[in-house]
């Protein structure tokens, strides 16, 4: 079991860093991001979630996170600790790790419409169409309790 845990803004890989150099495991997903400034283009490393690091530890050891500096608390759900099985941490890593990704078509899909994923590394998960943009859909996928943002391209 992983326990989500809450950061600072912009410290989730310094926190991630510092826990595992105490050998606290601890999972921070990141993805590439194009930033463009004035005078240059650069890809950027950034946590997939924001201020949220994913930590696995014993009932026992959870308050010694709070020893490194930037950790601010737990993420709590319905009065207890969120918890985050295996299954859908290696879901996010697989789909992360995953370059590859299959076609798929949008037909007819609404804001509020429930979905239920039927290929890829979220196969089988089921979710809430939140926007349906020109290229652009986001899905909350309620297991995972996160928002999926994906890139449509049009098809020539």
């Amino acid at each position: 079991m992983w326990y989500v845990l809450y950061t600072k803004p912009r410290s989730e890989k310094k926190v991630s860093k510092s826990l595992e150099a105490a050998n606290i495991e601890n999972y921070c997903p990141t993805i590439i991001e194009v930033k463009q400034w004035s005078d240059r283009i650069k890809k950027i490393e950034v946590p997939l979630f924001k201020s949220y690091i994913f930590v696995r530890v014993s009932e026992k050891e959870r308050e010694r996170v709070f020893q490194y500096p930037g950790t601010v608390r737990y993420l709590y759900w319905l009065g207890k600790p969120a918890i985050v099985k295996d299954k859908e941490i290696d879901t996010i890593k697989n789909w992360l790790d995953d370059d590859c990704y299959e076609e798929f078509k949008i037909n007819n899909l609404y804001s509020g419409q429930r979905v239920q994923i039927t290929s890829g590394a979220f196969k089988d998960q089921k979710g809430i169409v939140k926007h349906v943009g020109s290229n652009r859909l986001s899905l909350i996928l309620d297991t995972l309790g996160c928002i999926v943002s994906v890139r449509i391209k049009e098809l020539a």
